[in-house]
């Protein structure tokens, strides 16, 4: 699951969005320094990361990807799930996905002081361009994939990676609806974030 997904899994405090962010931005930090609520977001987010890629679904999904693209198949499935997540929103919540998108860029934009200044200047620009919105559309989901791509510091061949998901659209849309609802319960049940 990607930023989207782990933000729909937090609890609705600026503390807890970064915390369950904070996992892809651990570079540097001290986890023992981190307020007690950052640390149990950041609980969360590992959770949720295990428990996705470890599921059986997701990890035979890999295999739909072209062999010079598997290597980046997690990251792929990552992105696609919050895409297939905000198409879905309804299926999942009842709150509407507008009042949600908004209201996380605002606790993300005041949880600001919790986040090491990598995660700060991509939360700046995932709310600066309306990132969550834009994954609506497959067109903006490929773009957003091979600029990851392009960032990758070894010679690859993951750009186009799109062309992968279009072909397996239906399946992988399939793999998401089967696995979102059991990582929600999963996540219910191990309750680490108190307070759910």
């Amino acid at each position: 699951m990607n930023y989207f997904a782990h933000l729909s899994l937090a609890q609705p405090t600026a503390a807890s969005k970064v915390g369950n962010l904070l996992g892809d931005f651990m570079r540097g930090v001290d986890e023992a320094l981190l307020p007690l609520p950052v640390r149990l977001g950041l609980r969360n987010h590992r959770l949720v990361d295990r428990f996705t890629d470890m599921h059986p679904r997701v990890r035979e999904s890999r295999r739909l990807f072209s062999p010079q693209r598997r290597r980046f198949a997690g990251v792929a499935l990552d992105v696609l799930f919050d895409h297939f997540l905000i198409r879905h929103w309804s299926r999942f919540y009842t709150e509407s996905l507008e009042s949600v998108i908004s209201r996380d860029y605002v606790l993300l934009r005041q949880g600001e002081i919790f986040m090491p200044e990598s995660m700060r200047r991509t939360t700046e620009r995932l709310v600066a361009f309306d990132v969550f919105h834009r994954y609506q559309e497959l067109d903006q989901l490929g773009d957003v994939l091979d600029r990851i791509a392009g960032r990758i510091r070894f010679a690859n061949q993951f750009e186009g990676s799109i062309e992968d998901i279009r072909e397996h659209y239906g399946e992988l849309e399939q793999v998401f609806l089967a696995v979102y609802p059991q990582l929600r319960r999963v996540v219910r049940g191990a309750s680490v974030e108190r307070g759910r």
